[in-house]
């Protein structure tokens, strides 16, 4: 069975270059997009997609290469670069007729969302970030043993064919190695969901793989041109995550601060998956956004 938002209708739609997007869709008023990270889908919106749907329509895709959405082969680097995927929910959420809305994403959905902010100023109104740095400044402050914590970054990185191969052979302990090392509260993951993300991500070795690539590639080289230009988030933005800064050396609030003029920057004490964690408190900073 397959496990849904409750009251959510599920649809496929148009993203870019023909590829299509499943998403669950609810509520009614001014639109917000809420994107999933890894190795998760839509669902782990579940509790704040709820809260919010009472007085915004909530916009829950897969990202391209996840999920129940279309996963084309990586016949070059663009395909599952940042840029790619925000043209992705863009095209998405005009399908459904709204042509500026809101955006939030979480882990791999919030770097696809900071893409969007940047390319796309005149349609994001206002911008969400859960427990990321931009890709750029993620590469520069991973050094020393503490960088351990992302060795997924290095391997996924590595050129196609090892890393496919290694993942798919050990699919669920790989998966599953992050979902239980990233939870600060493994009850707000029940089995069911664990299960629909292990199976989901399992399924998709080839366009997760490819998706983490891009940010050792053609991301940076986005990244880096928009740094070079000067070029900052023109929108409202909040960032909530937890302490990386402490744990890795660097001052997380003014790595954000660089990209985003109008910022409130928060932390949090739940773990990695804080919308399912702390799902209170995300609403809430989602709310006061919305509000600035």
């Amino acid at each position: 069975m397959t496990l849904t938002i409750p009251g959510f209708d599920h649809v496929r739609l148009p993203g870019a270059d023909g590829v299509e997007l499943a998403a669950a869709v609810g509520g009614h008023g001014s639109p917000v997009v809420l994107l999933h990270g890894f190795p998760q889908t839509h669902l782990m919106w579940r509790h704040v997609a709820e809260r919010l749907a009472g007085e915004h329509t909530v916009i829950c895709p897969d990202l391209r290469g996840y999920g129940a959405s279309d996963k084309p082969a990586a016949t070059g680097p663009e395909v599952y670069s940042k840029r790619t995927m925000a043209a992705d929910v863009v095209a998405l959420a005009a399908a459904l007729g709204h042509e500026r809305f809101a955006l939030v994403g979480h882990d791999r959905g919030a770097l696809v969302a900071f893409r969007a902010g940047l390319d796309h100023p005149e349609t994001l109104t206002h911008l969400g970030i859960l427990d990321v740095v931009p890709t750029l400044d993620m590469w520069n402050v991973l050094h020393g043993v503490p960088a351990a914590v992302g060795y997924h970054l290095f391997l996924m990185a590595q050129p196609p064919g090892l890393p496919e191969t290694m993942i798919a052979n050990s699919a669920e302990a790989f998966f599953g190695s992050f979902l239980d090392a990233w939870a600060g509260d493994p009850a707000a993951m029940p089995e069911p969901v664990r299960s629909a993300y292990l199976r989901a991500s399992a399924a998709a070795v080839p366009s997760i793989v490819a998706d983490y690539r891009a940010s050792a590639g053609v991301d940076v080289t986005h990244d880096q041109a928009d740094q070079d230009a000067g070029s900052q988030l023109a929108m409202p933005v909040t960032v909530v995550q937890q302490d990386w800064g402490a744990r890795l050396g660097y001052d997380a609030a003014a790595v954000w601060h660089a990209w985003a003029p109008d910022l409130d920057h928060r932390l949090t004490g739940a773990g990695h998956f804080m919308a399912e964690e702390a799902p209170d408190d995300i609403t809430e900073a989602i709310r006061d956004l919305l509000l600035r």
